[in-house]
């Protein structure tokens, strides 16, 4: 088993974490928030008053951060992952940042540390239970390590390519999402609109080629219009950014992308950032006059 410095506990993070410490590894762990760390200490985990303190020791640093200013402050920052962990140590980033990141970091890190970037897909619900899909970018003689570790959080966990494609592969994830969700919203609009019973109505979508993760995970949200964050609205905006900037690089076209990226962009400027993504549905039920 692992020393784990595990860097970032929140919605994603913090159950993350625990899984580790249920795996038998030794879990420390740091948060801006020190409330969050002391749930890891109630877990079995420990704590640490700095990232310096969390990976002095560390055989395997992971961290789970907001965004990609967060995870450059964090590695290279004076007193980040690259100053203070153990030379040879494993990083595995499984924050969603810009794919530039990693390959920056990982030429830094270049014969002090090896470097992986793990994006994780699935929401809270499968960080809880250790089922998360775990898109993997690592050199070839670094994936069995990172995998060993991974398992402990995720039930898919796929090695697709250098350093650099997980973050690629996670881009196109967030796209798939976000379309979906939204889709999905305009079609509970729609049924309402017509007077249809919408349980009966999705759960017979469910069972055919409409059916999805998302509408199985976010349906209900709608729903009830309840939309507590599971993964907030804010962050897949900044995800779709992601996206559109990745693909202008590649001089592509997406019109689907940039719809469903300003329908987003909407939503977050209106105030439901802070939401599950799935509030997205508010925004289509506005367009259409409904609530």
């Amino acid at each position: 088993m692992s020393k784990i410095g595990f860097i970032g506990l929140g919605i994603m993070g913090g159950p993350m974490a625990a899984n580790l410490v249920r795996a038998g590894h030794e879990v420390t762990g740091y948060n801006r928030s020190p409330a969050k760390t002391e749930r890891l200490v109630e877990q079995g985990g420990a704590a640490a008053s700095s990232v310096a303190e969390a990976v002095r020791d560390a055989d395997v640093v992971i961290t789970v951060l907001p965004d990609s200013p967060d995870v450059e402050a964090v590695v290279l920052g004076e007193d980040g992952v690259l100053a203070n962990a153990p030379e040879g140590a494993l990083l595995i980033d499984c924050s969603t940042v810009r794919p530039d990141v990693p390959r920056r970091i990982a030429e830094r890190a270049a014969g002090r540390l090896r470097v992986v970037d793990a994006p994780v897909s699935g929401g809270e619900p499968k960080a809880i239970d250790g089922t998360l899909s775990v898109m993997v970018g690592a050199a070839e003689e670094d994936f069995p390590a990172a995998r060993e570790v991974l398992r402990a959080v995720g039930s898919t966990v796929v090695h697709v390519g250098p350093v650099g494609s997980g973050q690629t592969v996670k881009a196109a994830n967030q796209l798939v999402v976000a379309g979906n969700i939204a889709l999905l919203a305009e079609a509970l609009v729609f049924l309402e609109a017509h007077g249809v019973e919408t349980g009966p109505a999705l759960e017979v979508l469910g069972g055919g080629l409409a059916g999805s993760a998302v509408l199985d995970a976010k349906a209900e949200k709608m729903r009830e219009r309840e939309f507590a964050p599971g993964f907030r609205l804010e962050l897949h905006h900044k995800d779709l950014g992601i996206v559109q900037d990745a693909a202008r690089q590649r001089q592509l076209v997406a019109p689907l992308t940039a719809l469903v990226g300003q329908l987003v962009a909407a939503a977050n400027a209106q105030g439901d950032g802070k939401l599950d993504h799935s509030a997205l549905f508010r925004q289509i039920a506005q367009l259409n006059g409904r609530d």
